[in-house]
């Protein structure tokens, strides 16, 4: 590719990042792992591999603003238009919006070309993790929702089958389950040698989260007891 078609897609794709936990360093970390995984697998479009991993969060904004939208396909049908615009072959621009659109976790159009599998995986890996742990608590943040629920019963919850979202329920929801969903070779090996640092993270969280709960509110009931004699 080109170094004036990498900026032209690289500041389309700055103009559009507003996410802090899916903003230009998380785009630059797909396409880095998206060339890794690149190196190992045969007759990759290098060029249209690295216009999708540029563009495949553009959609994210119009999503924030109304979650019953799809990033990945508004995501799709922009950069589609971007790149008709500024002259690209429509083939090419076929092939970029079908990476982009099938790069998310949806049963009814999962990713046919070897780019698109390649984009689904590195922008996984980069849930995987550490890196993921990080990104999904900065998210969270954003949108105001706790670390955990609590039971009926007082007790925290573990995230499964909660009715209402937290880190644990999407720790438990989706991200230990990322792991035996890829497509390519290498990138279910980078997934996997990540995959027990996020499992320690949750649990160790979830351990000092309930011995706060276990010896603190034992200890509380205590003194109120005492101040009402």
């Amino acid at each position: 590719m080109k170094e004036e078609t990498y900026s032209l897609l690289e500041n389309y794709m700055l103009s559009c990042m507003e996410d802090s936990a899916h903003d230009k360093e998380h785009v630059y970390r797909v396409l880095y792992y998206a060339l890794e995984i690149a190196s190992e697998e045969q007759n990759v479009d290098n060029d249209v591999l690295i216009a999708a991993c540029l563009l495949h969060d553009i959609g994210r904004k119009e999503q924030f603003a109304n979650s019953s939208l799809c990033h990945a396909d508004i995501g799709g049908r922009k950069a589609y238009a971007f790149l008709i615009e500024h002259g690209f072959h429509t083939d090419f621009a076929e092939k970029v919006k079908h990476c982009i659109q099938t790069h998310r976790f949806r049963k009814d159009n999962t990713p046919q070309s070897t780019e698109a599998k390649i984009l689904f995986d590195a922008d996984k890996l980069d849930t995987t993790g550490a890196m993921g742990i990080a990104r999904t608590l900065l998210y969270k943040g954003m949108v105001s929702e706790p670390l955990y629920s609590l039971l009926p019963d007082g007790i925290i919850s573990t995230g499964e089958n909660d009715p209402s979202p937290s880190f644990f329920h999407e720790y438990k929801y989706k991200l230990e389950k990322l792991y035996d969903n890829f497509y390519t070779a290498r990138g279910t090996m980078l997934a996997k040698e990540r995959q027990q640092i996020a499992a320690d993270f949750y649990n160790c969280l979830y351990q000092e989260a309930n011995l706060a709960y276990r010896n603190g509110k034992s200890e509380l009931e205590k003194q109120i007891t005492q101040e009402n004699i």
